[in-house]
């Protein structure tokens, strides 16, 4: 899979092959606590939820961007849900998936109940806008940042979105599947490497 001969791809995505057809979405019942979750949002949030998918004993609630903050705040703030913890917000680039290329996944936890799940949302190339969530859980604010950076998602209200990994005047958004792998020129721009006699010793 990673021996790359023709290309400068050495990711291994050029030659991955997936074996089994991805879970689109899950028949209840969905087991444990996650039907009870479910229900609490089909209770509140009719629209909001486009599907569930229930693999390998975890449950991700698919959400429409529009809704994606009011839902949040829903399974933060209900005390029968409680999930006031937020582990982060990553990015996912699916280039297959038209019109909703780019996903955006958040990672929550109930302290008081002892439960986690996934909630995610997803937006197109042409229109990579998200509602920021750090009205929400402020935490996010540095981790919306870094997948604006990496994936190119624009989070709308974001209190300060710019670049937290890469230089501000970097090209692309490099964890991003089209993004391009090897065959190009280092990007970082006026490092120094001091010589081996000058560097720092940690021994």
């Amino acid at each position: 899979m990673f021996g790359a001969h023709d290309s400068g791809d050495t990711s291994g995505y050029g030659g991955l092959v997936v074996r089994r057809a991805p879970k689109l979405s899950t028949a209840r019942p969905y087991g444990s606590y996650f039907d009870e979750v479910a229900d609490a949002l089909e209770a509140s949030f009719a629209d909001a939820v486009e599907r569930v998918v229930v693999d390998r004993g975890e449950v991700t609630f698919h959400v429409a961007r529009e809704h994606l903050r009011e839902v949040l705040t829903h399974l933060r703030d209900d005390p029968a849900l409680r999930f006031e913890l937020s582990a982060g917000v990553s990015g996912v680039h699916y280039p297959d998936e038209t019109g909703e290329e780019l996903h955006a996944v958040y990672h929550l936890c109930s302290i008081t109940h002892n439960r986690r799940i996934r909630v995610e949302t997803s937006c197109p190339d042409a229109d990579p806008h998200i509602p920021s969530t750090v009205p929400v859980y402020p935490t996010h604010d540095w981790h919306e940042r870094e997948t604006y950076d990496f994936f190119g998602i624009v989070f709308d209200g974001h209190p300060a979105l710019t670049r937290i990994e890469m230089p501000d005047d970097w090209e692309g958004h490099p964890q991003r599947k089209d993004y391009p792998l090897g065959g190009i020129p280092v990007q970082y721009r006026g490092a120094e490497i001091p010589s081996p006699d000058k560097r720092r010793s940690y021994s």
